[in-house]
Parts: structure tokens; C-alpha cells; sequence
């Protein structure tokens, strides 16, 4: 079925729904990694566990980080019953800057170059009233704010991969096709990013009401519905962080560095506890397993070359695609990393 969803429309949503059997397959294909140092962030859950697993089956060096010492625990007991294996736990909170440097910090205690990095981990339509321990939302604090300081602590790591291999190390940004939420011209209004009565004066305007969706019922599944509405915004603004980031990232050590961003595909996994009930359950029942997941960042992390992948918005099955217009701006870029720089300092 893969095979002929992708033949019939090899760009469309449709195709990335489940992979071709012809395509990349991690078992087949990945190389082996003996003497490679891998980090995922988020290893200890859906996609990111899979990932480790077939960095683990193939001899890699792996760095689970992950927040919770004991679901890392749990994962790893898992991954070594799987694998014969045991990845490393490396704790870290992507929510709270000063967890990410403590994180760094313990990692390059323990290493001198970092391979490859997979920046896996993120939270997805959490309620607006969540925030960081900095005061950032929630999810742009997680999934962009957190990673971009995580990398750039690890920058020692990554450029000492490539001076003791003269190959690129490779940055592996996990974004999602959800970027396309993000706010319609701006992309990012950067006022719904930090926690206070602009940001709430913000939210109110995007309430399901004022933008459009006429909703009114008494059942809770509905009112959790406008309310995953109101909040996808948010995602999308993170995962359109996620692609400006990587961009950056791809352009900053020309040849010494690769990055790239990527839609891992619609699968199951917690990701979806935020979503309302019945939503959750079509999507059991609608999506692929969580390993399919990892197919495209494997791709990219370990077998496409460094020509093909960087800068670059991948998509499913291990295959270059199209990001949104806006996710080339140069100018969102820049403010962008501008305003990430401003929020990480003095961490």
C-alpha cells in the first residue's frame, strides 16, 4: 500500500502516512556505529525510544536524556532487554535553562566530541497556562528555546567530531508538519512566547470564538476540541522555531556541521495526552506504531549524506521535502536566534 500511496502522489500527506517497503529501512540499511557518540533527547519515550534502539543495534555510543530519572531507568532496562545493550542516562529538563546546562555540562565531562545529536524531544498542545521555569510557553520553550541552548553547549562536542574524523557532525532537529499552524504572515509573534497580560491579551484574541470557530456545546469533548484549537497555534509556532533554528545551525560551521529538520511522520505517541479523549482514540486507531517515527531521522542521522540533508526539511519516508515559504525567511531567522540569544542569557 505504501508503494502505491507514494506513486500516485509521491509530495502529498497521503504518502507520508505509511512508508514504502522499498524505502529506508533502519535494520537494512543504517551502518554500523561502533566508535560513534550519539544524544537523543527524549530517548526514553515514542519516537525517540525507537531511535536509540537502532542506534544501540548498531554499536553506537548513545546518550539518552531525557527529564524523569526514573522513566529514563525504565526505558533503559527496556532498550537493553531489546538490544543487548544499555544506553546512557543523561538527565534533562528542556523546560528549564538551568537543567539544559547542567546537562551539557555533564555530558562533556564524560566526552570530548559528540557525533551526532538528535534533537527528538518536545511537548505538543499543552494548555496555554503552562510555562517553563523561565516564564516561556510551554511548548516554544521546550521544543526551541531548550534545544537551541542544549546545541549551542554542545558546539565544543560537535566541531571536535568532525577535527577528529573530517567528517560533519550532524545536528537532527525534529520539527513537524504542524509548523504549518503558525501564525498566518508573521510566522511567530513573539508576544505569545513569554508569560504576562500581553500574552494573555494575545491568547484571548486566538480564543475558538474569535477566530472563527462558531462552537458552542455542552459536551466536553467539543470544549476540548475549540480548546486544542485555540492552542495549536502555539505548536506551530515551535515546530516553525524548530525549522528557523536548524537553518541557523546548517549555515554556522559551513562543512564542519550538518543540520537539518524533519516531519517524523503521524504516529502514536504520548505527544497525543494533551489532545481531547475522542480525538486520542481515532488517532490509536488511524496511526501508525511510534517506530515508524524514527525512520526519517535515522535516515538522516546515519546513511543520507551530508549534501543531500543539509538545510534541509525532510519528510516521511527518508526523503527531502518542502517546508512552508515562511520557514525561509531570513528575516524571521534572524529575529529568531536574535530573541533566543536575549532569553538565554545569564544561563
Amino acid at each position: 500500500m505504501g508503494s502505491l500511496l507514494a506513486r500516485i502522489a509521491p509530495n502529498s500527506t497521503l504518502s507520508q502516512l505509511y512508508p514504502p517497503t522499498s524505502k529506508f529501512d533502519p535494520e537494512r540499511d543504517m551502518p554500523d556505529l561502533s566508535g560513534k557518540v550519539v544524544l537523543v533527547t527524549g530517548g526514553n519515550t515514542g519516537i525517540g525510544f525507537h531511535t536509540v534502539k537502532q542506534l544501540l543495534l548498531k554499536n553506537a555510543t548513545v546518550y539518552l536524556a531525557a527529564r524523569s530519572p526514573k522513566k529514563a531507568k525504565e526505558a533503559i532496562e527496556m532498550l537493553q532487554k531489546d538490544t543487548g545493550k544499555t544506553a546512557i542516562f543523561l538527565e534533562l529538563d528542556l523546560a528549564d535553562l538551568a537543567s539544559v546546562r547542567r546537562a551539557a555540562e555533564a555530558f562533556l565531562s564524560q566526552e570530548s566530541q559528540l557525533d551526532i545529536l538528535f534533537n527528538n524531544g518536545g511537548v505538543m498542545v499543552t494548555p496555554p497556562e503552562q510555562l517553563t521555569a523561565q516564564n516561556q510557553d510551554l511548548q516554544f520553550g521546550t521544543n526551541v528555546t531548550g534545544h537551541y541552548f542544549f546545541t549551542e553547549l554542545l558546539l565544543p562536542a560537535l566541531t571536535s567530531s568532525y577535527e577528529a574524523t573530517k567528517v560533519p557532525a550532524r545536528i537532527i532537529n525534529t520539527s513537524s508538519d504542524g509548523h504549518k499552524q503558525a501564525c498566518a504572515g508573521t510566522g511567530i509573534d513573539f508576544v505569545s512566547l513569554i508569560g504576562g497580560p500581553a500574552r494573555d491579551a494575545w491568547l484571548k484574541k486566538l480564543s475558538p470564538s474569535a477566530a472563527g470557530w462558531h462552537v458552542v456545546s455542552l459536551l466536553s469533548t467539543l470544549r476540548e476540541l475549540t480548546g486544542f484549537l485555540c492552542c495549536r497555534r502555539l505548536y506551530g509556532e515551535s515546530k516553525l522555531g524548530n525549522i528557523l533554528v536548524s537553518n541557523y545551525f546548517s549555515k554556522k560551521y559551513p562543512g564542519v556541521l550538518v543540520s537539518c529538520a524533519l516531519h517524523p511522520g503521524s504516529v502514536r505517541t504520548e505527544l497525543q495526552k494533551h489532545l481531547p479523549g475522542l480525538t486520542q482514540r481515532m488517532l490509536d486507531i488511524a496511526l501508525p506504531p511510534p517506530p515508524m517515527g524514527a525512520y526519517t531521522q535515522l535516515w538522516a542521522g546515519t546513511t543520507a549524506t551530508p549534501e543531500e540533508i543539509n538545510g534541509q526539511y525532510l519528510i516521511p519516508w527518508a526523503r527531502v521535502g518542502k517546508a512552508e515559504a515562511i520557514a525561509s525567511s531570513s528575516k524571521l531567522e534572524e529575529e529568531t536566534i536574535e530573541w533566543l540569544k536575549e532569553q538565554v542569557k545569564g544561563y
